[in-house]
């Protein structure tokens, strides 16, 4: 599955420690984005099936994620198919998250 931002969710760790149900890979994501991403995430916030799913979704995919609403506003699979690629808001998630520009390149 590919994600809003592009990114393929069978690549993300988070989603990975997800299907797989591992508590230990979840303590090891949550450990390691806290560094990543300068924030304090804690093992039980490690459950994704994927931002387009059904499912359970990553806390900030679900509430917070500025480019997931953008896209399910505009009624696009990801940002590659946007007409205003790369928008400001897209621009500063890649800054955050320089995987996802590689992702959407690779889609366009």
């Amino acid at each position: 599955m590919i994600s809003y931002c592009g990114t393929d969710c069978s690549k993300c760790e988070g989603y990975q420690a997800t299907q797989e149900n591992s508590d230990t890979k979840r303590k090891e994501v949550a450990e390691k984005w806290t560094i990543q991403y300068n924030t304090d995430l804690k093992p039980e916030q490690i459950n994704c099936h994927g931002c387009k799913s059904d499912g359970a979704k990553f806390f900030f995919s679900e509430n917070i994620c500025e480019v997931r609403k953008c896209n399910i506003e505009k009624g696009t699979s990801n940002c590659a198919e946007c007409p205003e690629y790369k928008c400001k808001k897209l621009e500063k998630f890649i800054a955050s998250a320089p995987q996802v520009g590689e992702a959407l390149e690779a889609l366009r």
